[in-house]
C-alpha cells in the first residue's frame, strides 16, 4: 500500500521561529521528507549550512534527491548530535529544529508495523537496519516489563491486563503481526475513549519504547544548548504529552539560574546565569491547518533562545 505524502506540521511557524541568518549554520534533527529542511535552505544564503539527521533509511534515501552543496544528511539518531558536529569541525550552530514523532509514510507503510490499520509484521523500528523489533521484544519480555512500558509510554490504564494477555498468547504462538496485537488488545480492553481504537495506546507505547524516543530526546537537548551560539534558537515540535513534558521542563529549567544550596553565601552578581530565554508561548496549529491535516492537531511548538553567558 502506498503511503500518503507527508505534510510538514507548523512549517511556516517553525522556520520563522529559527530567525534564520543567511550565513548561519542550522540543524534539522528530524529530516523526514525534508519539508522543514527545504524551507530553511530557501532562507539561507550561499555561505549558509544545514545539517540534517534521520535514522530512517527510507528518509535518508529520499534526502539524497536534495542536491545542494549547503546541505548534508546524516544517517543517525539526533542523540549523535554532538559527535556528528565534532566530526565535521562545527563548534557552534545558529539554530536547531526538532520535529518529533512519526512521519505519515512511517504510519502509512504497512511493512513498518507501526499502525493497527494494516496487518503486517510487528516491527515498529524507525531505523530498520538495527535494533530489536517490537515482536522480538514481546516474545521474551515478562509481564512486569510489558506492564511498565505500556503504563509509562502509553499511559495505558489496562497495562497489566494487556501484558498478561500478551504473555499468555505466547504459549499458542508469538504475537508477530500488527493485526494479532490489535485483536488481542481489543479483546482485553473493555472500555475506551469514544473514537479511539482500543490498541492506540499500546501501539504508541511499544513504538516509543522500541525507538527509545523519550531517552533520545532527553539526551539531545543538553547537547543542543551546549552547541548553540549566543542568540541561537532551539525549536521543538512535540506530538504527545510525554514529549512535550520533557521539552517544557528542560526549557523552563535552563531559563532559570541553577539551584544552589540554601544559605550559600553567593552575591547576586556571581550567580550562574541561565542558559536559555523562553521565546513566546507554546504554538499550536491553526484551525485551518488541523482541518487540512488532522494529524497536526496534537502538535505543540516551543521555542527558546541561547543567552550570551
Amino acid at each position: 500500500m502506498s503511503a500518503a505524502p507527508h505534510i510538514t506540521v507548523l512549517l511556516k511557524e517553525a522556520v520563522e521561529a529559527l530567525a534564520i541568518k543567511p550565513d548561519g549554520v542550522y540543524v534539522d534533527g528530524t529530516f523526514g521528507r525534508g519539508g522543514h529542511s527545504r524551507a530553511v535552505l530557501a532562507r539561507l544564503g550561499p555561505n549558509g549550512k544545514l545539517i540534517a539527521f534521520d535514522r530512517d533509511p527510507v528518509a535518508v534515501a529520499a534526502g539524497e534527491a536534495l542536491k545542494d552543496p549547503r546541505f548534508e544528511l546524516v544517517h543517525a539518531p539526533f542523540s549523535d548530535f554532538a559527535e556528528a558536529l565534532a566530526e565535521r569541525g562545527i563548534e557552534h550552530v545558529d539554530g536547531v529544529l526538532l520535529d518529533l514523532g512519526v512521519s505519515s509514510p512511517q504510519l502509512d507503510e504497512a511493512e513498518r508495523g507501526m499502525s493497527f490499520r494494516f496487518d503486517a509484521p510487528l516491527d515498529m523500528r524507525m531505523d530498520t537496519t538495527r535494533g530489536m523489533t517490537a515482536a522480538e521484544w514481546l516474545a521474551d519480555a515478562p509481564v512486569a516489563d510489558i506492564t511498565r512500558v505500556l503504563r509509562e509510554y502509553g499511559e495505558e490504564r489496562f497495562a497489566y491486563e494487556i501484558a498478561k494477555a500478551l504473555v499468555a498468547a505466547r504459549t499458542g504462538g508469538l504475537v508477530a503481526t500488527t493485526g494479532q496485537l490489535a485483536a488481542l488488545v481489543e479483546k482485553t480492553v473493555w472500555t475506551r475513549e469514544p473514537g479511539q481504537h482500543p490498541a492506540t495506546r499500546t501501539f504508541q507505547a511499544l513504538r516509543i519504547f522500541v525507538n527509545q524516543e523519550l531517552e533520545e530526546l532527553s539526551l539531545v537537548l543538553p547537547q543542543v544548548v551546549a552547541a548553540l551560539a549566543a542568540g541561537g534558537r532551539l525549536v521543538v515540535i512535540s506530538f504527545h504529552s510525554l514529549e512535550d513534558r520533557i521539552v517544557k521542563r528542560f526549557m523552563r529549567d535552563a531559563s532559570r539560574p541553577p539551584q544552589l544550596p540554601a544559605r550559600l553565601p553567593v552575591r547576586a552578581a556571581d550567580m550562574p546565569k541561565p542558559k536559555l530565554a523562553l521565546v513566546g508561548k507554546a504554538v499550536r496549529p491553526s484551525d485551518e491547518e488541523v482541518s487540512a491535516n488532522p494529524r497536526s492537531r496534537s502538535a505543540v511548538m516551543r521555542v527558546a533562545e541561547r543567552l550570551d553567558t
